[in-house]
């Protein structure tokens, strides 16, 4: 008998410098036994040669040599841990307000958002601006972690305060789900253990929470999108009829039987087939990756488009959307890029720039001087060939992009349709 698939969630952390990012995903490590002996040896040691008389978690996560010496994380860590329950991968990211690509990166592919704050300092202009990223990149669960509770004597008064002034600005942000819990990260109160000085508090501990919030509808069930990677033709043995296209299923639910249309083509067809690996499945669902057998043989290749004849993605090659810009050369009105947008790729130009985004009070430039590394903006992009795109907001895949630089073949922007 097979045992159940372990569900994974996907998560990031943010908060400003020296909120206690890298120490909490220690402490998730560490209390939750995630942590190899080897691993555990060689933080000990170094926490001795800092001079601390305590273990330095936040060693697990702050690999880079410059983030050891200045106590600050720079570049995206990526942890991986699981309980019984579920299975987490942690994306770990720069607090700094020169590091937000490093945030959009990092914060892209999560279901759900850790954002610390310092109890003693409450709400700054950094947690605004990690909840507003939050926000734009259509994070489903917001969870903000107040943290040194310690510090404040673990005031209940002290947390509920900070709540209230959270709760006020996120009214303005599009987030159905927005949770607060009160933690030391340091000393582990409320966050894989409950804590006798949280007890005010009835919610359970942080590992509580990320074993079990749901996150089963947070991908897109009824659009049905099957951006085609490639085509796969054996040609010998067993398999030399075999025809599939292979891909990972970016929305809705895929059922032998169905009748699809191929995009851009129109021709319509059924499925006879779905494979993963050697075994037949009866449906596939996001975001798995399979193999579709056709009825019929029909012209598809890479970045085509699979999906419902009455269900179809807009064909577009003008974009209205919103760019985070990684690159430290800024924007070139009019300049040449290359877009990928799922399996799909086209030649470009930026033919308008209609405003520049404060990401820290949300108001708009109309008249920025230009845009470069960090600056988040509204564009109007347009494009050689058509692509099949879904509102952001609707799909993340099937929604989002990237830019390349043609001439350094370097990514230089992130975006959201």
């Amino acid at each position: 008998m097979t045992s159940p698939r372990v569900e994974l969630l996907r998560f990031t952390t943010a908060g400003s410098v020296d909120d206690g990012k890298s120490t909490l995903i220690g402490r998730l490590l560490y209390d939750s036994k995630a942590i190899f002996a080897d691993q555990m040896l060689a933080i000990e040691a170094a926490s001795k040669r800092k001079g601390l008389s305590h273990i330095d978690l936040s060693l697990l996560t702050d690999g880079l040599k410059d983030e050891r010496e200045q106590g600050i994380t720079i570049d995206v860590a990526y942890r991986y841990f699981s309980t019984p329950k579920r299975s987490f991968i942690i994306a770990d990211t720069p607090g700094h307000v020169q590091y937000t690509r490093n945030m959009v990166t990092g914060a892209s592919t999560a279901n759900l958002a850790l954002i610390l704050v310092d109890a003693r300092k409450g709400m700054t202009e950094q947690t605004r601006r990690h909840a507003c990223i939050a926000a734009l990149l259509g994070i489903p669960h917001l969870v903000f972690c107040i943290n040194k509770m310690d510090l404040v004597e673990y005031r209940e008064d002290v947390f509920s305060e900070i709540v209230d002034e959270i709760k006020n600005f996120c009214r303005r942000l599009e987030v159905n789900d927005i949770r607060f819990i009160p933690i030391s990260a340091l000393l582990g109160d409320n966050v894989v253990h409950s804590s006798n000085n949280l007890n005010w508090y009835r919610s359970g501990t942080l590992m509580d929470l990320l074993e079990n919030i749901h996150i089963g509808s947070d991908e897109n069930l009824k659009d049905c999108r099957f951006p085609v990677q490639t085509v796969i033709r054996p040609q010998q043995g067993d398999f030399h009829d075999y025809r599939g296209y292979a891909g990972k299923v970016a929305g809705g639910v895929f059922k032998v039987g169905d009748e699809i249309i191929a995009l851009p083509s129109g021709f319509t067809t059924r499925i006879v087939g779905i494979d993963k690996g050697n075994k037949q499945l009866e449906y596939a669902f996001p975001p798995m990756s399979v193999t579709l057998r056709l009825a019929d043989d029909l012209d598809i290749s890479r970045g085509d488009m699979l999906a419902r004849p009455n269900n179809r993605p807009e064909i577009s090659q003008d974009l209205d959307c919103t760019i985070c810009w990684f690159s430290e050369k800024p924007l070139q009105l009019r300049g040449k890029y290359i877009l990928k947008h799922t399996t799909n790729e086209a030649r470009c130009m930026i033919s308008e720039v209609l405003y520049q985004l404060d990401i820290n009070n949300l108001h708009r430039n109309e008249t920025p001087e230009n845009i470069s590394s960090n600056d988040i903006a509204r564009v109007k992009i347009r494009t050689t060939r058509p692509i099949f795109i879904d509102p952001y907001t609707r799909n993340r895949q099937t929604g989002s992009f990237i830019l390349i630089d043609e001439a350094t073949n370097n990514t230089v922007a992130a975006g959201m349709i």
